[in-house]
């Protein structure tokens, strides 16, 4: 109830702004116009919104599995650890968009560069946080398994994971987040079809309306990918004991 009013005074700050500052609408459309252009270009909004949700889904599944795989294979070798570790950092200093054009350029104008996009976005988050986790297990259980005799494949299967969960939940959140981000900025470099497209298109156009449509239809996508993930997670981690 409380997002649902904060939403409802936004849009009507939106709606009063608009009014009372009579700004043309190719710079601020009201948010009536906004849901106006939702209703009439519904047929070209829907097809690019599943565009961009496949992109998503599949970058979000191989990102994240990539993730958990370079965190394990960190936390099994401690040199390969202190080798990518530096890297992860060096890599979120890099700007996502600056690599767009690269993957377009190598990849093709497909499928294949947003994916790689989205990808490059979730892998960090869900590796570092997964990374963090199996290398902060509880002293006191690590003590036992080590005095019981447990080699470090044990060791990370029966302690060391199953402690990292949350920290895992954590970055797979943050990865849900962005993941529609970088599908819609491979669109905008080299995509004619999918949400960011319809962006550039409506830009081009000057149909900000449109833009904006397009942009709620990001937002919403996002949210509902968030949502499922979350509620999914949480229910793995009560099932857990967390």
């Amino acid at each position: 109830m409380r997002a649902l009013l904060t939403l409802a005074v936004a849009l009507l700050s939106w709606e009063a702004l608009v009014r009372l500052t009579g700004l043309p609408p190719y710079l601020l459309p009201s948010p009536l116009s906004v849901a106006a252009a939702l209703w009439t270009h519904r047929a070209e909004l829907a097809p690019a919104a599943l565009l961009t949700g496949w992109e998503t889904l599949v970058g979000l599944a191989l990102g994240a599995a990539l993730g958990v795989a370079a965190a394990v294979a960190m936390a099994l070798s401690p040199r390969l650890g202190r080798t990518l570790g530096p890297v992860l950092i060096v890599s979120q200093t890099i700007p996502v968009f600056a690599l767009a054009p690269i993957l377009t350029l190598w990849l093709g104008f497909g499928m294949a560069p947003k994916v790689a996009m989205v990808v490059l976005i979730v892998f960090v988050p869900v590796a570092q946080a997964l990374y963090d986790g199996l290398m902060a297990p509880p002293p006191a259980q690590l003590d036992v398994v080590r005095t019981m005799g447990a080699g470090s494949w044990a060791e990370l299967r029966h302690l060391r994971f199953p402690a990292a969960l949350p920290r895992l939940a954590s970055g797979l959140r943050l990865g849900a987040i962005y993941a529609p981000v970088g599908a819609v900025i491979g669109e905008w470099v080299g995509g004619a079809r999918g949400l960011g497209a319809v962006m550039i298109h409506a830009n081009g156009r000057m149909k900000t309306d449109l833009m904006f449509a397009a942009l709620f239809v990001v937002v919403a996508l996002s949210l509902a990918l968030y949502t499922a993930i979350d509620r999914s997670l949480t229910r793995l981690l009560r099932a857990r004991g967390f």
